[in-house]
Parts: C-alpha cells; sequence; structure tokens
C-alpha cells in the first residue's frame, strides 16, 4: 500500500485503492471532475427555478413519485429524505468498511451525473483524511434503491445529525465534524437523493471480501500441498498437459501453483503401479480450487465496474452545448452485485469443504493408508490429538452451507409495491464476508494438522527428507509460530494462531518470497 493519495475521477478505481483507503491511505478529487460535476449540479438548479417536475427533486419518493413539492421546500424534502431513511438496525460497520463506503460514494458522485455540488464531493473525501467515521448499522438495506438505510446514517452525519467516530471516540455527527474541522452542509435539491440512493454498502463489503478471498485462495493451495505431502501424495494429478486439455485458466493457474509448491519434495510418492491415485480432495485440488478462482475473478470483474459507475436515480446528463436531460432509471438495483456475492460464497463453501476432507484424512488412519498416528497424536486414547480440530472444521462447513443459499434469489416488495423486486446484495455480501472468515479458519485448521503430520513423516523419513521449496516456506513458518505438539493442549489459541497467518497474508507472502513470484494471475472476465 502506498501513502500517496487515491485519485478519484469516477473512472478508474480499483479493489486495491479501496484497500488502500480502508486501511488509512488519503484521498484527493481530480481537478477534471470538478467541471463535469458543476454541470449536473447547475442543472438540478434550473430544473427547481423553473419548477420542472423531476423525480426526488421536484417530486416526493417511491410511491410519492407524484406528489409535487413547491421550489421553496426542496431543501426540507432532502432533509426529510436523510432523517427518514436512517432505519438502520444492528452492530455499527468496522472503520475499513465505512472508509470503503464513504469513498465509493465520493467516486460516484464526482462522475458528475448526480446533480449535487462540488462541495458535497469535497466533504466526503475530507471525512476520510480527517478520520470522521459515520456511525453506520449493518443491516435494513434490500440492495434496492440501492443501499437506502445504512447511506442515510453516511448522510445525516454529512449534515451534521446522527453519530460519528472520531478519533477512537464515539460522538455526535456534528461533534466529530465540529472537531475535525469541517462543516456540515445544508443538503440541496438532488442531494440527499444522491447520498443514499447507490450500491456503496454492498459494493464496499464485497471489495474487502474478494480481496481476501484471492489471499485465501492461494493459502488453500499451499495447505493442500502440504497435506498432500504429509499423506504421501502424489503429484502426478497436477501435470500440465492434463490441465491443458480441459484449458480452464484458473484451474491451470492452480496446478501451476501446485506444482511450484511442491517442487523439490522427496515427501510426495512417485509412480507406483499399486498406488496410482489419490483421493479427490488432493487429487482434484486444481480442479476445485481453479473454479473458486473463477468465482474470485468473476467478483473482481464485477465490482470494479460498480466502483466507478453512477448509481443513484435519477441521473443527469448534459450534451456538450449543456443541453441538459433528466433520466429515470435503475442503477441504484443491486442485482449485479447481489449474484456476484453469491457465487463467491458458493464457491468459498466449497473450497471450505475440500480442505475440511483433507482435514478429516489427515487424522483418520483408514483415510491416509496408515501412515499417521489416529488423530496425529503419539499417545491416542489418553489423548485426543487434534480431534477436534477436525469438528471445528466440520462445524463451520455445515454452517456455511446455510449461509450459502443465495440470497438474490430472494425479492420482497415495498413502497406500496412500487419498488416490488429487490435485489437483498448487502445480505448476499454479508453472507459472503462470513463464509469466507469461516474459511479462512479452515484452511488455518488445515496447515496446523497438516504441519504436525509432517513432523510424524518426517520421523519415518529420516532427516534427509526435503519439502517442496514452498511448503517448505509454510512449515517453517507455521513452526516459528505453533510448537509440534508432543501432548494434548487448549487447541483454540493455536488455531487461532493459525488462522491469522493466513488472514494477514503472511503465510502467503513467506511462500511466495520463496518461490520468488507472485501468485496466480487474478484478472476478472471480459
Amino acid at each position: 500500500m502506498t501513502s500517496d493519495p487515491v485519485i478519484l475521477d469516477g473512472e478508474s478505481l480499483v479493489l486495491e485503492d479501496v484497500i488502500a483507503v480502508a486501511r488509512g491511505a488519503p484521498v484527493a478529487l481530480d481537478p477534471a471532475a470538478l467541471p463535469r460535476i458543476e454541470r449536473a449540479y447547475q442543472a438540478v438548479e434550473a430544473w427547481v427555478e423553473q419548477g420542472a417536475v423531476a423525480y426526488g427533486i421536484t417530486t416526493g419518493f417511491g410511491a410519492f413519485k407524484d406528489r409535487l413539492i413547491p421550489p421553496d421546500r426542496v431543501l426540507e424534502l432532502q432533509r426529510n429524505l436523510v432523517r427518514s431513511h436512517a432505519a438502520g438496525v444492528g452492530r455499527p460497520m468496522d472503520e475499513p468498511t465505512t472508509r470503503a463506503m464513504l469513498l465509493i460514494r465520493a467516486n460516484t458522485l464526482a462522475k458528475g451525473y448526480s446533480g449535487v455540488r462540488p462541495v458535497l464531493v469535497e466533504t466526503l473525501i475530507e471525512m476520510l483524511n480527517r478520520g470522521v467515521h459515520p456511525l453506520i448499522p449493518r443491516q435494513g438495506s434490500l440492495g434496492a434503491s440501492g443501499d437506502l438505510a445504512p447511506l442515510a446514517h453516511l448522510a445525516l452525519v454529512v449534515m451534521g445529525e446522527g453519530e460519528a467516530v472520531y478519533r477512537g471516540e464515539r460522538m455526535s455527527g456534528g461533534g466529530a465534524m465540529r472537531r475535525a474541522g469541517l462543516t456540515p452542509l445544508v443538503l440541496q435539491a438532488k442531494e440527499g437523493l444522491a447520498l443514499v440512493n447507490g450500491t456503496a454498502q454492498m459494493t464496499a463489503i464485497g471489495v474487502m471480501a474478494t480481496y481476501r478471498a484471492e489471499n485465501l485462495a492461494r493459502a488453500a493451495d499451499i495447505a493442500g500441498a502440504l497435506s498432500l505431502e504429509a499423506m504421501y501424495g502424489t503429484p502426478a494429478a497436477f501435470d500440465p498437459r492434463l490441465h491443458a486439455v480441459r484449458p480452464h485458466p484458473r484451474q491451470m493457474d492452480s496446478a501451476r501453483y501446485l506444482n511450484r509448491l511442491l517442487e523439490g519434495s522427496t515427501f510426495t510418492r512417485p509412480h507406483d503401479p499399486y498406488n496410482i491415485q489419490d483421493a479427490y480432495s488432493l487429487r482434484c485440488m486444481p480442479q476445485v480450487h481453479g473454479a473458486v478462482r473463477d468465482a474470485i475473478a468473476y467478483a473482481r470483474w464485477v465490482l470494479e465496474i460498480e466502483l466507478n459507475a453512477a448509481t443513484d436515480n435519477p441521473l443527469i446528463f448534459v450534451d456538450e452545448e449543456g443541453r441538459a436531460e433528466i433520466i429515470s432509471g435503475g442503477n441504484f438495483h443491486g442485482e449485479p452485485v447481489a449474484i456476484a456475492m453469491d457465487y463467491l460464497t458458493i464457491a468459498l463453501t466449497e473450497l471450505g469443504n475440500i480442505s475440511e476432507r483433507r482435514v478429516a484424512r489427515l487424522v483418520d488412519p483408514s483415510a491416509n493408508g496408515g501412515l499417521l498416528p489416529p488423530f496425529l497424536t503419539r499417545h491416542g486414547g489418553l489423548e485426543s490429538g487434534f480431534m477436534l480440530a477436525q469438528y471445528t472444521a466440520a462445524a463451520l462447513c455445515s454452517e456455511n452451507k446455510a449461509l450459502a443459499h443465495p440470497a438474490s434469489i430472494d425479492t420482497i416488495p415495498t413502497s406500496a409495491n412500487i419498488e416490488d423486486h429487490v435485489s437483498l446484495g448487502p445480505v448476499a455480501a454479508r453472507q459472503a464476508r462470513r463464509v469466507l472468515e469461516h474459511v479462512e479458519t479452515i484452511v488455518g485448521i488445515e496447515l496446523l494438522c497438516a504441519a504436525q503430520a509432517v513432523d510424524f513423516r518426517r520421523e519415518a523419513l529420516g532427516p534427509e527428507a526435503r519439502l517442496g521449496r514452498g511448503t517448505e516456506a509454510a512449515y517453517r513458518l507455521i513452526r516459528w509460530r505453533i510448537p509440534f505438539l508432543e501432548q494434548d493442549t487448549v487447541l483454540a489459541p493455536l488455531i487461532e494462531r493459525a488462522r491469522e497467518l493466513v488472514v494477514s497474508g503472511e503465510l502467503v507472502a513467506a511462500v511466495e518470497e520463496a518461490l520468488g513470484e507472485s501468485g496466480p494471475d487474478r484478472e476478472g472476465p471480459g
């Protein structure tokens, strides 16, 4: 990450920019965006002065779309909208995701189709730069018309209302703005609607989950390769010729990565006519892990479009001659993000499922050919070893299966049946994040068990036995943090340490430094 400011122009935000700002990087507005923003705002001003009928500017909202609002009450309309829509519930969003929401909304408004003043965009940017973080409840959005309730809580702070966190202290929104040296805004025509009517919450959660999922996919390859060595598996199924004739790009990426991880290993099984192939959870890693990578890449592709999209309604289009037109539509509908997040959830659930199956094989002599002691302990019976580590992985897998029910296939009508189909994108995004967290733990458990199993294998093979170039780096990192277990101990803190190796990216970084390469390609489709 860089300390240079992330420049907002409404067109070029990528996932890495969002992560940088979520972690505290500063933000600046591209001066070239100012004329676009100003032109659309001037069009809104003209329509108000003319008394033109324009949805959400001189009319009510939703089912009140046919209620005309007199020009002298349009500011009251925007204020009422924000207050009435701040109906979120549940625990507040975490600070990094809140920062991502602020950034995404500012970038959307910087495109110049929303009809807001430049000062509104600049205020959002300064809230980021000075650390004013609105207190935003997690629940309440249906994902159409956008993330109304969460964004209304964000907009309250822009107005000097609601609640915020400033320098670690929870306080009134107005107090936070004043202490940061910022002046709350009186929202003008269209500005309240432009703030609340977009997909910033689901996109922010989705970006944070997808970025972590890219790391997790590589960590799963590393864990799987270490498990393969621990169980005397064969890398024959990763032969590039095999994958070239079923040329899914990320299946080939995964096979290539697994081969690199295992390069030079003496723990793997050479060709054996009496033991030709391994169980699916080992043999089919490229096919399963590769399909998971496809879903992650699709999520990145969708989200990077959404990051640079105009997602409020209505939108203002001004041509080169200065003629303005207002168009009502549905860019606030979160279906693209919702489906991508459901796809991600399903894929990550499968990544957890196959990892847990490898854990089960590591602790079960009947599944690993008797190579390893039951539950990876010397004193089975008196001691239970890693028995409950597999239970925990299994429990998380089962919970994931419930969470993997697609949120995007549900809908419920609102606003007197005017808003009769919704995306539930925020629910899909939250489910994806929860499954991601579970699978990071499952893969951590696999690393923990695989390292224990490798130590037992090394005793049998002798001190000259060598792990692969990549798996050796993974093993050394695990052993630096977590010792071999000679006897039963409390597993929970060890599982947490292993999980943190995955979540932090430390595992992947150590392995890829040893390999002298970066991870598999991360381009999305399209």
